[in-house]
């Protein structure tokens, strides 16, 4: 009899204990999924990211008195300052619609991009209508002054030369010597005028008949020829 009472008893403890802890999980489960749905209900009450809260912060309305400061900069109009997004102060109730303007259809551009005369139908920014004035030309350079040469160029530019006649009387008195000639040459290089610079009297005459023959090329200077200065030696020598 004593065994089947704790048998008895034994099934009691059992079955309260499986009642006591289904109750708990129901209980617990049922909470769980209070603190779970509940947010979904009151989303106000959710705190929001940190970035959000302070890119959502209105700035500070102007003190009393002074102007709100202008910020005509793009990222002022875009609505971002100093790297956050600030709040509209307000909505528009319309959106602007921006009409582009079109280019008049058949039209003259001779007064937009050219003269006022312009040809109908021209090139856009082509050429000027002929009625227009033309810019006037640049003067054209002055021709360049006489310049002054070493004697070694303008042998090298002498194309015809005559040779100088010993004069008889320096031949009998045995006189030799340098005679140096002062020559300018003109742009067709002939000899446009010589003056004696040195030498000795018997000798200067037959000098100057002999280099008023010589003939030159035109000394060229970017492409135009010049009137060129230079001196001229004429070398009388004995032959032995």
């Amino acid at each position: 009899m004593f065994e089947d009472s704790l048998l008895e008893s034994a099934g009691r403890i059992r079955t309260r204990r499986s009642l006591t802890t289904a109750t708990s999980l129901a209980l617990q489960s049922l909470l769980l999924a209070t603190l779970v749905l509940l947010p979904l209900f009151y989303t106000e009450a959710l705190p929001g990211p940190l970035w959000l809260t302070r890119a959502l912060v209105s700035p500070p309305p102007p003190p009393r008195g002074e102007p709100a400061p202008a910020n005509t900069s793009r990222a002022g109009a875009s609505g971002i300052r100093d790297g956050h997004l600030r709040m509209p102060r307000r909505i528009p109730s319309s959106i602007a619609h921006i009409v582009e303007e079109q280019l008049p259809s058949g039209g003259s551009f001779g007064v937009p991009f050219g003269t006022p005369d312009g040809a109908e139908g021209g090139v856009l920014r082509g050429i000027l209508s002929a009625g227009a004035i033309a810019a006037p030309l640049p003067p054209k350079a002055p021709p360049t002054a006489r310049l002054k040469i070493s004697q070694g160029v303008v042998e090298g530019l002498l194309i015809h030369q005559v040779k100088p006649e010993y004069p008889h009387i320096a031949l009998q008195t045995r006189t030799q010597g340098a005679v140096v000639l002062h020559a300018i040459i003109g742009r067709d290089g002939t000899i446009t005028s010589l003056e004696v610079a040195s030498g000795h009297p018997m000798l200067v005459s037959a000098a100057l008949d002999a280099v008023r023959q010589w003939r030159y090329r035109p000394y060229m200077l970017n492409g135009e020829p010049v009137e060129v200065e230079t001196s001229i030696t004429v070398n009388f020598v004995l032959g032995k």
